[in-house]
């Protein structure tokens, strides 16, 4: 039904896609005088010249007959030359990328604090002689921090290269006249390659043979179009760059395939040669470093702030104008607000789940790509090699208004005959199948059946069944060479040849397969008992019928038609061309329909329930037919509901009549695409079963670009040189190892080492895991900031004698801390379905889309535009500054910040409530009950303590006697060590309660008792570790000179913080019913119809009963 839709309306829906709408593709040559000054010259020799100078055996009319290059010959040049290797870009040095980790903020303010203790040390040297201490754990804690980092990152790196070794760039070439795959880096000049679509050109080449070739240029030239490319026997005399003979290295094969002998490797081809196109590395801000990035600066600015005010109120009160001990109080603050080993936990816990995902066959090449495959709200995956296995078998021929099975199956209806090579049609069919076809064999001395062939799985499919009723599959192809070919492409959908073959009429004859809908429109006439009888729209309905029987079963379809081309029009001098269309192009008869069957993988039914469950929009974009692609959807959870063709069948109404909202699937043709306003976008969007079919690369990315307008986080699988554009504009881009061209691995982020689909699920659910242990991690690091500022507060105002010094509270957060927070990385899932019942944690709903649209159409508005073209002006620097400054102090920023939103960030408001005004008041109130309980045994009540602060001078060694609220005298070393005392216990409160909040912070659907939440028994390490850490600091006397601690200080006062850590347990159990609700309506309801048993082995199956 058409939608009636107002201005505001249009406006609203358009808001957010228009930057896609101005987008333009801009094709800026940057060929530049360099390309002038290269040294490579062999494009300008013939064919003979080339062979002579390179002493290469080429066959330059049957290349695949060349001889190539012999394996003794080949490794003595590889010895002689070197490997075909770029030297790589110049990267980071070891130093400067350490210097990159100690310049981050929490590193910073350590370092200048310690720096201040020095300068404090220089001025009066006897008073701040204790800070020499503490000056150098300060900036010593800064370093070794940026040290455990830098560390990390480089053994994550070292662990990619490994992995990237595993899967090197591999090339076709001849050796010892037999075609095999090698390493890239192996190849030596003289070599002959053989390159097709999807493959990166692995050396620079000179063709000697080629058909329908293009090349993407575009990284090397800038040149936007694919660039034809074909053999020049007596060679190109122009440039190198505009040499139609040349092949660069590290371009991209885009359309056909072409012969090629190598004449530069490595370094001495174009791109070795010209030093700016190998610039230096790059990368983009992943969501993940951008949200820890905002959190160090928001803490960060929290600590200066209170270190400010906390130096203003010291040096006014008690430190009464002494400047240096009150600097000294105020990094003492500084350093309890800042979590400084952060940076090295997130970095030490996205490795340690690197290294798991790697374990399970995932490599994932950046660190934060693991947490971004845990947030993605969308995956559009390719349906052949990725959902599907790539393995044509031929099922069913359609020809002469009659249905044939290729082989024996029970599913096929009563009325299907089997398949014979003398029924009517079959013989052409077959024909079609072995000479319309670009395969190639690894060897051809054995029979055919042993032969491993080259080429697509379609090509594949057809060949294997041709070859079984060829009694001689060469000797077929020697008798009918071609003359004419046009190879199947994107755009076309078909692929042509002409061959001589003889008939009535003439020599030639031509063979045409591909899209059925294509085809047939080429189509006069059509096979039948081996007349060709006029098309009539009975046949179409009857070609529509079987079309249907064939797609809905999830079968690819393939038309064959013929054209006897008459001697009178065509012979063998005609001259046949592409671009002039010099070629029969129409009038053929249609001979049959092929249907192949290219079953599901194992597991990937199960994979796309689990990933649906948890709350993931799977879509699938393909090249396939709308009904190929819905009926292999069905099979695999894609789509359960009805679309509008199935609800208008089934209910017998017409499709125009049926509405929107009445179906929750959709299948999109490529078609149409193009013609979609913003407002049908945000309808196909809305819907849970997405299909988009008989797609281009462009499309690929433009569905990608659409999803991204609305806030969907995007993640595209793929294997093909068609998904690289839209897995590179991805998220995150998957490719397959074992079947993906080298350009998807390249575009991609994370690749599937065994290119199993369902492994897709694991990680997804490690990223969601290690997303919860971050918050976790970060959530028991900044609980200890409440328990060690308030004290300090209490000091200065109340005032009491100093419950904890500076080196301690580094002791807590790069001591027992540091170990805890790492064990987290280890955290299993809360609950038996883990975290993947739970909805991503940036879900894309219709509130988050009209809030997004809302903000895009206000940005719009202000944007300034040219009065004559509408381009949008871009505005200065200081322009964008001011608005800058001036944004928080309107309402629209207010309204913005405050809004309502599902979204849960890595540091939220509950985050943050929990970490300063629950855990940490708990540990506060804790640590202060015993310190006061340890100065009262002691003899000090809390007002002798605040009476002794104000009066100054006590709790040092030189301190005079005491008189207590008993009348007791109390002398200078019972002061002392009652002090040491009471800062061992608010120490040991502190870590005590924190083991307790190690289980605390865990509690979020279960309580904090179970198997689950303490499991994991890398926590208990760490807790042993703190202890022993603990244990050494207060009870070892020689260390009291430094962190003072006294070994009187009697077990039994841990009875206090134990108790409050129970205290703080019962309170996360609490906490647990109170947000349990809110937790379920969070979780992803059923959804009825999902199969999650195994998919069904249709053609093992049916190859055991043939």
């Amino acid at each position: 039904m058409k939608r009636e839709m107002t201005k505001e309306d249009k406006e609203l829906a358009a808001a957010g896609y228009e930057h896609l709408e101005d987008h333009k593709a801009k094709g800026d040559k940057k060929i530049d005088s360099d390309f002038d000054n290269v040294d490579i010259s062999e494009h300008r020799l013939s064919f003979a010249e080339l062979g002579t100078t390179l002493e290469a055996a080429m066959d330059t009319k049957d290349p695949g007959n060349s001889y190539g290059l012999s394996a003794e010959e080949a490794k003595a040049r590889l010895a002689r030359n070197g490997p075909n290797i770029l030297t790589p870009p110049k990267k980071k040095s070891a130093f400067r990328k350490y210097f990159d980790c100690l310049m981050t903020m929490f590193n910073i303010l350590l370092i200048v604090a310690g720096i201040l203790e020095y300068i404090l040390l220089g001025i009066d040297f006897k008073n701040n002689f204790a800070n020499t201490y503490l000056g150098g754990i300060l900036i010593a804690v800064a370093f070794l921090n940026a040290f455990i980092e830098f560390y990390q990152l480089q053994k994550s790196e070292a662990i990619l290269a490994s992995f990237l070794a595993m899967i090197p760039p591999s090339c076709r070439v001849v050796r010892d006249g037999t075609l095999s795959s090698i390493p890239a880096a192996d190849l030596v000049k003289g070599d002959i390659v053989l390159v097709r679509v999807g493959d990166k050109t692995p050396a620079d080449l000179i063709l000697f043979a080629a058909t329908d070739l293009k090349v993407d240029n575009s990284s090397l030239t800038g040149e936007s179009e694919p660039q034809e490319r074909c053999a020049k026997p007596n060679g190109s005399d122009v440039r190198p760059v505009e040499a139609e003979n040349l092949l660069f290295n590290s371009t991209l094969v885009v359309n056909g395939e072409g012969w090629g002998v190598v004449v530069r490797t490595g370094d001495h081809t174009l791109i070795g040669q010209i030093a700016s196109l190998t610039g230096g590395e790059t990368g983009n801000a992943s969501p993940l470093s951008i949200e820890i990035g905002r959190f160090v600066m928001f803490v960060s600015s929290i600590a200066i702030i209170f270190a400010v005010i906390f130096f203003v109120v010291g040096i006014t009160t008690v430190y009464k104008g002494k400047a240096a001990q009150t600097v000294t109080f105020a990094v003492s603050i500084l350093v309890a607000f800042v979590p400084e080993g952060l940076p090295s936990v997130v970095t030490l816990l996205l490795s340690i789940a690197a290294k798991r995902m790697a374990a399970q066959n995932v490599l994932v090449k950046d660190l934060q790509g693991v947490e971004t495959l845990g947030s993605l709200t969308l995956l559009a995956t390719d349906k052949t090699g990725t959902l599907t296995r790539n393995q044509m078998t031929v099922t069913n021929i359609w020809s002469g208004e009659k249905m044939y099975s290729a082989f024996q199956s029970n599913n096929d209806n009563e009325d299907t005959a089997p398949f014979s090579i003398d029924a009517p049609g079959m013989r052409e069919t077959v024909d079609i199948a072995a000479l319309n076809s670009r395969i190639k064999f690894d060897k051809t001395d054995v029979p055919f059946d042993q032969r491993q062939i080259l080429g697509d799985a379609t090509e594949t499919g057809l060949s294997r069944f041709a070859g079984r009723y060829l009694s001689d599959y060469d000797e077929h192809h020697r008798k009918h060479p071609k003359v004419f070919e046009i190879p199947f492409n994107s755009t076309n959908k078909w692929a042509l040849v002409i061959l001589e073959k003889s008939h009535a009429e003439g020599g030639l004859t031509s063979y045409i397969k591909g899209a059925p809908e294509r085809v047939l429109a080429k189509c006069a006439t059509y096979l039948k008992d081996g007349n060709a009888v006029p098309i009539t729209d009975d046949f179409k309905a009857k070609y529509d019928e079987a079309y249907n029987y064939m797609a809905s079963r999830g079968h690819r379809v393939i038309a064959n038609a013929q054209r006897l081309l008459p001697l009178s029009q065509y012979n063998h001098t005609t001259k046949f061309t592409k671009n002039d269309g010099e070629y029969p192009s129409d009038g053929y008869c249609f001979v049959s329909l092929t249907s192949l069957e290219d079953p599901p993988k194992h597991g990937v039914r199960e994979a796309i329930g689990t990933l649906r469950l948890a709350g993931i929009k799977v879509m699938m974009v393909t090249g396939d037919h709308p009904k190929t692609a819905e009926a292999i959807a069905r099979k695999i959870n894609l789509i359960l509901g009805e679309t509008k063709d199935t609800l208008a069948a089934k209910t017998g109404r017409p499709v125009e009549e049926i509405y929107d909202d009445e179906v929750d699937a959709v299948v999109v043709h490529g078609d149409d695409i193009d013609k979609l306003q913003g407002w049908q976008w945000d309808q196909i969007f809305a819907k849970q079963e997405i299909v988009f079919a008989r797609t281009s690369p462009q499309h690929k990315l433009e569905i990608v670009k659409r999803a991204q307008a609305l806030g969907h986080i995007v993640g595209v699988t793929g294997d093909g040189v068609n998904d690289s554009p839209a897995l590179k504009k991805a998220d995150l881009g998957i490719a397959m190892n074992i079947s993906g061209s080298d350009v998807s691995k390249e575009a991609a982020n994370m690749i599937l080492l065994d290119d199993n689909f369902a492994s897709t699920v694991k990680g997804v659910a490690e990223g969601r895991q290690i997303f919860v242990n971050l918050k976790r991690s970060i959530q028991y690091t900044i609980s200890h900031s409440t328990p060690e500022v308030i004290p300090q507060l209490l000091y200065v105002v109340v005032p009491i004698p100093l419950p904890l010094s500076a080196i301690l509270i580094l002791v807590i957060d790069l001591g027992f801390e540091l170990f805890v927070a790492l064990s987290f990385a280890w955290d299993k899932p809360e609950t038996k379905d883990g975290l993947m019942r739970m909805a991503p944690r940036k879900p894309v709903n219709n509130r988050s889309i009209l809030s997004l649209k809302k903000r895009a159409l206000r940005r719009t508005k202000t944007l300034r535009r040219d009065t004559e073209t509408q381009q949008v002006i871009p505005p200065s620097k200081l322009s964008v500054w001011a608005s800058k400054v001036k944004a928080p102090f309107t309402s629209v920023f207010w309204e913005d910040a405050l809004e309502r939103s599902e979204n849960e960030t890595l540091v939220d408001s509950k985050l943050l409530s929990y970490a300063y005004l629950e855990a940490g008041v708990i540990e506060m109130v804790g640590a202060l009950v015993a310190y006061f309980v340890v100065f009262f045994k002691n003899g000090f009540s809390p007002s002798d303590l605040r009476r002794a602060q104000i009066n100054g001078g006590y709790f040092t060694k030189s301190s005079s006697d005491f008189i207590n609220y008993k009348g007791e005298s109390l002398n200078a070393s019972h002061q002392v060590d009652a002090l040491g005392q009471a800062q061992s216990i608010v120490y040991l409160s502190i870590f005590i309660i924190q083991c307790f909040n190690v289980f605390a912070v865990k509690a979020k659907f279960s309580y904090p008792f179970g198997k689950s939440i303490i499991g994991n028994y890398y926590n208990f390490a760490g807790i042993l570790a703190g202890a022993c850490l603990g244990m050494f600091i207060v009870y070892t006397p020689p260390l009291h000179v430094v962190f003072g601690g006294s070994v009187h200080l009697s077990p039994l006062y841990w009875l206090i913080p134990i108790a409050f850590g129970v205290l703080l347990l019962a309170w996360a159990s609490l906490r647990v019913v109170l947000l349990r609700k809110g937790m379920e309506q969070s979780r992803v309801k059923d959804i009825n119809g999902l199969m999650m048993f195994p998919t069904m082995r249709t053609m093992s199956m049916r190859s055991r009963q043939q």
